[in-house]
């Protein structure tokens, strides 16, 4: 981001005579005073949300000043008070608490204590913002990834990227104490605006205009004051596992002031204390103090409540200026109501410049603001006061959509050329001087004088501020005067590092004990790892047959450090954006939260290696001294914190989850296999097993060194009995020591025992007097990977940003054009698309009017709903009371009720959707009971958008269409309905645009217009499809809903508060209070006059003209945040005539329909088509997914090639020696560890298909779940097997197998490796609620499998786990491997294999092995030597195979058998666990 230019000093006015300048002092002290009068018109009581708790504190206040006045009586003696009044006593106790008052007295200590308080505001002019790409592009595929001309086109793109202007030409200036609302549509540029304000650009390609923050410029708020500045996003990023109070004292304590800059006396504790006790008091939070903030999967605190938390976190810090984004984004509009009052209430006592951009804003909520800046496609089309804002729009020619439509809503529509009204008997004259375009808005709005009056306030305010140097020093020195002992004073933070990383680690040791549970789990299972694996090597005897064994286990033990560290990695991405936003507001440097957790980790890390590392060693019998168990345990500690640090810094220097899972998985495959356990390093001339180009990742692997160290510190002191003498056995009794010789690697004639150190020293090249040296390598090691993760965490801090684009399918001459057009008007309409919307208007209203009128009547009456609850003395909770109504076809019904009523719950149960709880009473059509496929004939619109996001709009309808209209109907016919619905649905223009790519009206759109396709005979349900909108989008929902009515349909709709305008729009009403009892049920009437008519009789107060009628309804009932009832209304309107009226009504419902003959089934089945037809449209829709989504299958197929080159080179041409084939061995070995990240990435889709069933399509009856199970399988093993494919062209004969024998081994690792593989990773996913739990129960499945299948340790030392290595089906696909691959082959040793033997006198060295290699085998190099007998104790690669890992050739084809049995258990396990999650 660069700023052309950066603004110094705003451009100089004309100077003025002094009478001019007498003249416009005076104009500007008028201004100042019209200021001040409009802020106090709005200000709000600070007892607004805690009235009681407000008086309380007072009462805390007056008490703790008392007690510093006393104790620093001393200190400042010389101080006077402020005023007459008492500043010891705030106020007297009997009089009412004076906020105001109480931060004078403040205010007055700090003035004597010469500190100067501060305070922001901000000015721009010209002011634009320059971004990067292009608002829509073509679809990306598997193809054109890998299509050379769009290669082309995407290197060009990264070159010289797409620049398109998202701001120009904004002035205006926002000053302390002020509240700016910013309005537009979505797209229009409102979140840029608040982030350029914010000072937060990095985003951005350029900024130009001049923009200064009183006098200071934007590089001095970065550098220096970058905490006063603060921009906070729409989602409440807080850790969840605080509570309240401990996300609140966190930010007070690393924003606290100097002592002497607080009240007098007071110490930095009780500053955080009594400032969060006020911010608890104010934010009415006092109740949840304790409890934690929450998240989707820990419960805690509400919605409104966490938005109150943020803007009390957000002055714990006292910043000066605060731009929220959308904050009210899924509140009701009681809870935006307080959101907008909690702020209006910060900006009043605090003197904070606040700038806000809401959807859907009430006219309550509009009047909490001083000014208001509206925006049209990026251009400023008003900046001024509020309430001016509505005349000068009316001025332009527009009027109000409705006679109740909110100032808020009335802006925003005139932006939109399809949205605003013009007025009525406009001249030709007048008509053709209206703008239209924004273009025209924007210049109109130049031209105006409210535009003049903006510029003479910022000329005023430059003249003030910007020009004042005095007031720039002034705001240095207050700052200056805040920051802690140690911290330099031109630093954006005002504490120490010493002080920030104790905050901190404070910090991390709350977290961590807010999810003990986690930490507890962790430990446990570093407790059962120790047992399973110390039981799996249980009491390894000092023998040479646990050579093998003893470096399996320290090997094991060290990959699990490696292993398990990379699990942190979702964990590390979930807190960035925390940390992001907390650094951006000055709180404390990146690197310190990267030492905080460091410190914190240490002594976790240390309590899991003490429970996996005592177990472990003193189970398997490892040499027991002190002075090795403490090397054992120092390098598993340190392996544990390097191998973190590692995954820390690799996650803190990429922005992306993915790239870093990529980066780790490598990097850990090459460390695990460079440790030197499956290629090891021989010297002195013997096999050279690593090949030069890769050798090099040896010196910079730290497990390396821990192996070599630890396997120097197991053997060092270790003297093997041999195991096998060579010869030994029947006619070699009486043979002594000097003819035979131990046939472990470093054994000596004469000797019946190996040394250790001189095996390791041939074996691996390892030295027990390196063991310091490599504790120094690695502990620098932990001190490279440790600081560079804190280097990393400092420097890059960025996080991903993805600019919305719209894709659309390639092929399409609609799409072509729009793509071309770089997708202008994609989202919104402009005023040259006004004859194309008139156009696509005409086309929908065409299509509803060709639609079946509907003339079935749904009704419900006794309709009760009750809960299993576990509270104490409760059972049971009832959510819905004796509910009764109906919903005639031609009309739409809302559904409306205060938060907890039951609305929700109750479209639940007329739609038959309840999993859980007792339902009773009657559900009719027509006055009979319901038909056998009610769901089907009925539609059901939720308030999530849940779709496959790479289907286009046409894919989604035509699925629907096809599965859920009986299989009779024609597709010709279904094809012709879609294509009807889309222009029903105003979805023609963004028809082959993927729906995951769409805004959020055209998703809604097409959510509605997937119900429709199935061509629902009955009624349409919708659950708030406004909810999320802004004012326009929601405006043309409910148009379209209100024309779908007009058609015939039946529509029952819940709605959360809606503006005027779309209350109007409904015909009757259903109206529920708390317990899910009724309390209207009837007409609205023009103008709501019904339903008003109703409340205002049976005694509510009146409602005014210029209220809300929905927002009146649910105030007067009690429904609202704050309002309260004196009447039971439940109980009015059983006793109302209206009320009896609609029994009345309904009875003759029922009556007349009993006439008509009950509703027939449409099919008798449960679904519509059958099975193969649903696998058939579920196969098709996967594998256009797949296809669509090539970042997954290159990162499939990267994964596979990239692993296939680097396992085959790094086992490059095995010799057919005893350790070539062992390298074979392991290779086959590591090639299965694979699983792990393929498994992982197929679970995310499978899930992801299993959460769209679940929530819309199982519900629906669309297709059997057994569909979608068989869908998902075979979409993804074709993927797999391809992946797979090229993974063993690859690895097999760079490792050097047989070409003859590649058939077979193609069968294993191309075909039943991947189905392997898939059918487990899904059967985990099927049985795991979410990703991150069928990636860890995989895990742990993979582990158990691949430690007992008996490579690392070899079956017949197993010991009492035996059994688990027939059961694993590894130990099967290993055997069949590697056992055809291998088997029948010769062994030719090489020369440090061989065994050297001296015979007895007389005998050559074919006599005297003739009878042991009868029954042993084997072969002798030189069988007619008489001394230095060379021989080599396996002859064949089945004598190896068999005897150490109890490998057979013969058994392949059983192998392969048995393994198709496993990956039956697996398929049935998918069924079974699925079957088991929707058995309900």
């Amino acid at each position: 981001m660069t700023y052309q230019p950066t603004f110094a000093v705003p451009l100089e006015s004309p100077k003025a005579d002094k009478n001019q300048f007498g003249e416009a002092r005076k104009s500007r002290e008028e201004a100042r005073r019209s200021r001040e009068a409009r802020r106090s018109s709005v200000r709000v009581s600070v007892d607004y949300f805690d009235p009681a708790g407000v008086q309380e504190l007072h009462r805390n206040i007056s008490n703790a000043s008392k007690r510093n006045s006393r104790r620093s009586s001393k200190r400042y003696s010389n101080l006077q008070p402020i005023s007459g009044e008492s500043n010891v006593t705030l106020v007297h106790e009997p009089e009412p608490f004076d906020f105001e008052k109480t931060l004078k007295f403040i205010q007055g200590k700090m003035e004597e204590a010469h500190v100067e308080s501060r305070e922001l505001g901000v000015a721009f002019q010209d002011l634009g913002v320059v971004g990067l790409g292009a608002s829509a592009s073509y679809l990306p595929t598997v193809g054109s990834m890998l299509n050379p001309v769009a290669m082309v086109e995407a290197v060009s793109s990264m070159r010289h990227p797409p620049l398109r202007n998202i701001l120009e030409g904004f002035s205006g200036v926002v000053r302390p104490g002020e509240m700016l609302l910013v309005l537009g549509r979505p797209g229009s540029g409102c979140s840029t605006l608040l982030k350029t304000l914010a000072n937060q650009t990095d985003e951005y390609h350029s900024i130009t205009g001049h923009v200064h923050f009183d006098a200071l410029t934007p590089l001095d708020i970065a550098q220096h004051y970058r905490g006063d500045v603060q921009y906070c996003p729409e989602d409440d990023l807080h850790f969840p596992t605080l509570t309240v109070e401990q996300t609140l004292q966190f930010s007070t304590r690393l924003r606290a002031p100097q002592a002497r800059t607080r009240m007098i006396g007071q110490s930095r504790t009780e500053y955080v204390d009594s400032m969060v006790e006020m911010l608890l008091t104010i934010f009415g939070l006092r109740g949840v103090r304790k409890t934690p903030v929450g998240d989707q999967v820990i419960r805690g605190i509400s919605g409104g409540q966490k938005k109150r938390v943020s803007i009390a976190e957000a002055l714990a810090t006292r910043m000066r200026l605060g731009s929220w984004d959308n904050s009210t984004r899924g509140l009701d509009a009681s809870t935006a109501l307080e959101f907008g009052r909690a702020l209006r209430i910060a900006t009043d006592v605090s003197r904070l410049t606040t700038i806000v951009s809401i959807y859907q804003a009430s006219e309550s909520l509009y009047a909490l603001f001083d000014k208001v800046c509206v925006i049209s496609e990026g251009r400023m089309v008003y900046f001024g006061r509020a309430d001016q804002a509505r005349e000068y729009f009316l001025s332009l020619g527009y009027v109000p959509q409705a006679e109740r439509q909110t100032t808020a809503d009335f802006l925003v529509s005139v932006t939109d050329p399809v949205g605003r009204i013009v007025r009525p008997g406009l001249s030709p004259a007048e008509d053709r001087a209206r703008p239209r375009t924004s273009a025209d808005l924007a210049k109109h709005f130049a031209n105006s004088q409210l535009m003049q009056d903006n510029r003479d306030e910022i000329a005023e305010y430059n003249e003030e501020c910007a020009e004042n140097k005095e007031r720039a020093m002034q705001y240095q020195r207050s700052a200056e005067a805040e920051h802690a002992n140690h911290t330099r004073r031109t630093s954006a933070f005002m504490t120490s590092i010493a002080m920030q990383a104790r905050a901190l680690t404070i910090r991390r040791v709350q977290i961590m004990m807010g999810s003990l549970a986690t930490t507890m789990v962790n430990i446990n299972a570093s407790v059962i790892q120790g047992v399973i694996y110390g039981t799996v090597f249980l009491k390894s005897p000092q023998s040479t047959s646990a050579f093998f064994s003893r470096g399996g286990l320290i090997f094991v033990s060290l990959l699990l450090s490696a292993v398990a560290s990379m699990a942190e990695l979702p964990a590390l991405f979930a807190t960035r954006p925390i940390i992001l936003r907390q650094y951006k507001a000055a709180l404390y440097h990146p690197f310190v939260e990267a030492v905080a957790l460091t410190l914190v980790d240490l002594p976790l890390s240390f309590f899991g290696t003490v429970a996996y590392g005592v177990t472990t060693y003193f189970l398997a019998g490892l040499q027991r001294t002190p002075e090795q168990f403490f090397i054992f345990f120092l390098f598993l500690f340190f392996m544990s914190i390097v191998m973190k640090a590692f995954f820390r810094a690799t996650s803190a220097a990429f922005k992306t989850i993915a790239n870093a899972q990529a980066v780790s998985g490598i990097v850990v495959l090459a460390f695990v296999v460079y440790t030197g356990y499956t290629l090891p390093k021989r010297v002195r001339g013997c096999i050279a097993v690593l090949i030069g180009a890769l050798r090099w990742i040896t010196y910079i692997n730290p497990l390396r060194y821990a192996f070599e160290a630890l396997m120097a510190n197991e053997f060092h002191t270790l003297r093997g009995s041999c195991a096998a003498l060579v010869p030994q056995g029947p006619g070699y009794e009486n043979i002594t020591l000097d003819n035979q010789v131990c046939a472990t690697l470093g054994s000596v004639a004469g000797q019946d025992f190996v040394d250790g150190n001189k095996f390791i020293a041939l074996s691996f090249g390892y030295f027990f007097s390196n063991q310091w040296l490599n504790v120094g390598i690695v502990a620098t090691f932990t001190v490279a990977f440790v600081i560079a993760y804190f280097v990393i965490t400092e420097f890059n801090t960025a996080s991903s940003i993805t600019t919305p684009v719209v894709l659309f399918k390639r092929g399409s001459k609609k799409a072509a054009a729009v793509v071309e057009s770089k997708g202008k008007d994609v989202e919104m309409a402009n005023v040259d698309d006004v004859s194309v919307y008139s156009m696509r208007q005409a086309q929908t209203k065409e299509a509803l009017s060709a639609a079946e009128p509907m003339a079935n009547v749904f009704s419900w009456q006794n309709i009760n709903y009750e809960v299993p609850v576990k509270e104490e003395g409760v059972t049971s909770r009832k959510l819905l009371d004796n509910v009764a109504g109906y919903v005639a076809p031609g009309t739409l019904t809302a559904l409306m009720g205060e938060s907890g009523a039951g609305k929700t719950t109750l479209l639940n149960v007329l739609a038959e959707r309840t999993t859980t709880g007792v339902v009773t009473g009657e559900r009719f059509v027509n006055g009979h009971p319901l038909p056998r496929d009610f769901r089907s004939q009925t539609g059901y619109v939720q308030q999530m958008d849940t779709h496959v996001p790479t289907d286009t709009v046409r894919d989604a309808l035509l699925f629907s269409a096809k599965l859920r209209q009986p299989a009779s109907v024609p597709w010709a016919e279904k094809v012709a309905y879609v294509e009807k619905c889309l222009k029903m649905c105003g979805l023609d223009a963004v028809a082959d645009a993927s729906v995951g790519s769409l805004g959020i009206e055209h998703r809604k759109r097409t959510t509605i217009g997937v119900e429709l396709a199935a061509k629902p005979k009955l009624l349409l349900f919708l659950d708030e499809p406004t909810s999320g909108l802004d004012s326009q989008s929601a405006w043309a929902i409910m148009l379209f809903l209100k024309q779908l009515a007009a058609s015939g349909q039946a529509i029952l709709c819940t709605i959360h508060q809606p503006s005027a305008e779309l209350f109007e729009m409904f015909d009757r009403l259903l109206l529920l209070k708390k317990g899910g009892q009724v309390v209207y049920f009837g007409d609205i009437g023009s103008n709501s006059s019904t339903l008003l008519g109703y409340l205002e009789s049976n005694g509510a107060r009146g409602c005014s003209s210029a209220e809300n009628p929905a927002e009146y309804m649910l105030d007067v009932i009690g429904a609202g945040a704050t309002a309260t009832s004196e009447q039971d209304w439940e109980a009015v309107w059983r006793r109302a005539p209206e009320s009896g009226r609609a029994r009345e009504e309904l009875e003759r419902i029922h009556a007349q329909g009993r006439i008509r003959g009950a509703v027939q089934a449409t099919f008798t089945s449960t679904y519509a088509t059958s099975w193969f037809q649903q696998f058939a449209a579920l196969y098709r829709r996967d594998l256009t997914a797949r296809w669509r989504d090539p970042v997954y299958i290159i990162a499939k197929v990267s994964l596979n090639i990239m692993a296939g080159i680097f396992l085959g080179f790094s086992f490059y041409k095995q010799e057919n020696s005893q350790q070539g084939y062992q390298n074979l061995l392991l290779s086959l070995y590591m090639s299965t560890i694979l699983a792990t990240p393929l498994v992982n990435q197929l679970q995310i889709p499978f899930l992801d298909i299993r959460s769209i069933y679940e929530v819309r399509e199982g519900p629906t009856r669309l297709y059997s779940w057994t569909a979608l199970i068989a869908s998902q399988l075979f979409t993804e093993l074709p993927w797999n097997i391809f992946g797979s494919t090229l993974y063993f062209v690859t690895w097999y004969w760079t490792c050097g197998f047989d070409s003859a024998r590649a058939a077979f081994s193609f069968l294993m690792m191309g075909i039943v490796f991947p189905l392997w593989y898939t059918t487990l990773g899904q059967a985990t996913a099927a049985m795991s609620p979410n990703a991150e739990i069928a990636a860890l129960s995989f895990s742990f499945m993979f582990s158990l499998v691949a430690t007992f299948s008996g490579v690392i340790q070899p079956a017949g030392q197993l010991g009492g786990w035996k059994w688990i290595n027939k059961v694993v089906p590894f130990t099967y696909f290993i055997e069949a491997t590697i056992g055809q691959a291998t088997g029948r082959k010769p062994i030719v040793c090489s020369a440090i294999e061989l065994v050297t033997v001296n015979p007895p006198s007389g005998q050559t060295c074919g006599q005297y092995f003739e009878a042991y290699m009868s029954f042993a085998g084997g072969y002798l190099t030189n069988e007619n030597a008489t001394t230095g007998c060379q021989f080599c104790p396996t002859a064949t690669t089945d004598q190896l195979f068999e005897a150490a890992f109890s490998i057979f050739y013969d058994h392949h084809w059983r192998d392969v058998g048995l393994m198709f049995a496993y990956i039956g258990f697996d398929i049935a396990c998918i069924l079974f666990f699925t079957w088991l999650r929707f058995r309900k």
